[in-house]
């Protein structure tokens, strides 16, 4: 086996060990509190792990780790936050007292981690260098806009909820005026940028890890964000004239100003 490949089976073994230990510890708690949390700090974990492993510590390396751990840090202490404020995640309803359907949540947590961090993983693993370029500065740059975008989402909402004026209505200013979902633009955005920092050192089929920021798009687009976000929203304000007004002029994830 490669040093890569090496690499990257202990970080895979890392991460499922993880995600399985909190399963059993939230399942006999019956509580998904800290799940968002075990979940980004396993990026962080494996983003060190895999730098230390591969044996090298070049300039790329470093600061695709660190901005993986500040993207950690904010996500993970801004969602673990708002879980103790709301008592509870609503993805969890029905699945919290079921330790199997439960432990299906935290495997695919596992497989979200691994795939989304593969392409940093790849890059942490290689020995060799490779000068920086313009590459790596358009992909950092994408990744700080989508860092900004998603911070900036995030707290807009946060203090949008927490006003009582507020209460029963949904937002519609600020970043949320341009795109009904900001804060996974930002996501998207952070991924891709760090894809194209790393694809610097890719050779050949390692080019296909592109797929990485991909399934991080497909997922939030088509499975578990804006899906689930979109039926609650119109459950709730689909017959208000402002909300079908807001849907209508407003793009859903990509803006158009």
């Amino acid at each position: 086996m490669t040093a890569t490949g090496n690499t990257l089976v202990k970080c895979a073994a890392v991460d499922l060990a993880v995600q399985w230990l909190c399963w059993a510890a939230a399942a006999a708690l019956k509580s998904e509190k800290f799940y968002d949390l075990a979940g980004s700090g396993t990026f962080i974990l494996l983003a060190h792990l895999s730098r230390i492993w591969g044996g090298a510590a070049h300039v790329r390396q470093k600061v695709q780790t660190g901005l993986v751990t500040a993207w950690g840090l904010r996500l993970g202490t801004f969602l673990f936050m708002r879980i103790l404020k709301d008592g509870q995640d609503r993805r969890f309803n029905g699945v919290r007292d079921s330790p199997g359907t439960f432990f299906v949540y935290w495997s695919i947590q596992a497989v979200w981690v691994f795939m989304t961090l593969l392409p940093t993983l790849m890059l942490n693993s290689e020995k060799g260098d490779v000068p920086l370029g313009m590459r790596d500065y358009i992909g950092w740059s994408i990744w700080g806009l989508g860092f900004v975008t998603e911070a900036l989402a995030d707290q807009q909402k946060w203090l949008f909820k927490r006003n009582t004026e507020n209460a029963g209505k949904f937002i519609t200013s600020g970043l949320w005026a341009y795109s009904r979902h900001p804060n996974y633009l930002g996501e998207i955005l952070q991924w891709s940028g760090l894809w194209l920092s790393a694809s610097s050192v890719m050779q050949g089929p390692q080019h296909l890890s592109v797929v990485c920021p991909l399934f991080v798009w497909f997922l939030l687009r088509h499975v578990s964000g804006i899906p689930i976000l979109e039926r609650q929203a119109m459950k709730k304000w689909g017959s208000n004239p402002a909300f079908q007004n807001y849907v209508k002029n407003t793009p859903l994830l990509w803006p158009c100003f």
